[in-house]
């Protein structure tokens, strides 16, 4: 066990690392900036260790450090090998590596050439772009991180649920700070939605000044540096107005959980007057917008969700929608506010589903919409949201279109506040925060 107050263990990442410990394909950690993957790095390293492996066979690397962030991919490669040990596998980790420009060189030839077991992080998916996936032939496996989940988040805050006896002689659960001061769960949820998933806030606590200048700084590194840098070097053009950029992403954050065309999104930005304060007169092109869209979908930033026709069984091409790695992130651009939670929790819903491994979708069904269709191997399940189930009109509006799927998956409607009744024709009503805690395999 790995006894470090900043150290926190993420097993569910750490297992499937070490699942694919001396296997051949590359391990390729991909995720936004600051969500752990240097950290699961370190656990991966003391993994090794504490199995046997002598530290002299373990090669750690970082690109944004400066001992590193100027060499080449020839520099990489020649430093690698002077630090081989003879007759040893080597375990060579690789942190931020998409700084070195033609880095899969380095590692393909490291991969040939060496008994070795290789690790790398990125913070943009161009990382595992077409090129080089077509230069390593497939030889690479994706560990997709996120931020922390709601369990994670309990954990990394040193915060314990237990059950505890109701006046009533019921049981409940509550939550323990490591003072032995209780919370109620939806009083710990409620940080959760305010401090979001980020390890790093757990390092300066609960604090509203010192978790936004935290957020800030991840914003910057990945607009500046991961966004409007990396297109410099890559000598494209397309990215290159910061106000525009950020137009979007504050449109895009507040827009969470809507259905968003590329287009109405120049327009919108045109027609309220948010690119007065630029030169910028006409509504940029949808080319344009699609380019900045697509720059922070690559960087993690975004995630995009199409919607599937449920009775055509197709996916469409119309009006998917955009959700924000973290909730935090959005708090940090448009300020703290209950308005709009109702898209606040779909968005930690989505990004939990794809914790557990499912593939996520939105459902259209004749003129209705399913929040989410979640689907993995042969499982599948459809899935509502919504604040609170007590309200008979909410019950009838949120109810409906999973009463017109008709095959026998799984349908489930998540709230804060489930009601009563905890079944509705064989359609389940679950407390939001409960199913959050659920272990899943």
């Amino acid at each position: 066990m790995i006894e470090s107050h900043k150290l926190k263990r993420r097993d569910g990442y750490l297992n499937k690392l070490i699942g694919f410990q001396d296997t051949e394909p590359v391990k390729v950690i991909t995720g936004v900036r600051r969500c752990g993957k240097s950290s699961l790095l370190k656990l991966m390293t003391a993994h090794l260790t504490e199995s046997g492996i002598d530290p002299e066979q373990i090669i750690e690397m970082n690109f944004e450090s400066n001992d590193f962030r100027k060499m080449t991919s020839d520099d990489v490669y020649a430093y690698v090998k002077k630090q081989t040990v003879p007759g040893k596998r080597m375990y060579l980790f690789f942190d931020e590596i998409q700084r070195i420009d033609a880095w899969e060189d380095a590692v393909n030839a490291l991969r040939v050439d060496l008994d070795c077991d290789i690790y790398v992080t990125g913070s943009n998916a161009y990382l595992l772009s077409s090129e080089y996936s077509t230069y390593l032939s497939g030889r690479c496996v994706e560990i997709k991180m996120l931020p922390l989940s709601f369990s994670e988040f309990l954990y990394f805050h040193d915060f314990e649920v237990r059950e505890t006896k109701s006046a009533l002689g019921g049981v409940r659960k509550q939550v323990f700070d490591k003072n032995g001061e209780r919370y109620e769960l939806r009083e710990a949820f409620e940080a959760y939605m305010r401090f979001g998933g980020m390890p790093g806030i757990a390092d300066v606590g609960l604090d509203q000044e010192k978790a936004l200048s935290l957020l800030e700084g991840i914003y910057s590194t990945v607009v500046v540096r991961d966004i409007l840098e990396r297109e410099r070097r890559r000598g494209q053009k397309r990215i290159t107005d910061p106000i525009l950029l950020r137009k979007i992403i504050m449109f895009l954050a507040d827009n969470i959980g809507s259905n968003v065309s590329i287009a109405s999104i120049g327009n919108t930005l045109v027609n309220e007057g948010l690119l007065k304060e630029g030169k910028r007169k006409s509504v940029p092109s949808a080319h344009t917008v699609q380019a900045y869209v697509n720059a922070l979908l690559e960087s993690y930033f975004f995630y995009e969700i199409k919607r599937f026709d449920v009775k055509g069984k197709e996916y469409l091409r119309t009006l998917g929608k955009y959700y924000i790695v973290d909730v935090a992130l959005r708090n940090y651009l448009l300020g703290f506010r209950n308005r709009d939670s109702g898209h606040a929790i779909e968005n930690v819903v989505y990004f939990e589903l794809l914790r557990r491994g499912y593939d996520v979708a939105i459902g259209k069904i004749n003129n209705m919409e399913v929040d989410f269709i979640a689907t993995a191997a042969d499982d599948r399940k459809y899935i509502q949201v919504t604040e609170s189930m007590n309200s008979e009109d909410v019950r009838k509006r949120e109810l409906a279109p999973l009463q017109k799927i008709h095959d026998n998956y799984e349908k489930i409607v998540l709230s804060l506040e489930p009601g009563l009744d905890r079944s509705y024709e064989g359609i389940r009503s679950e407390n939001l925060i409960e199913w959050l805690l659920a272990t899943f395999e």
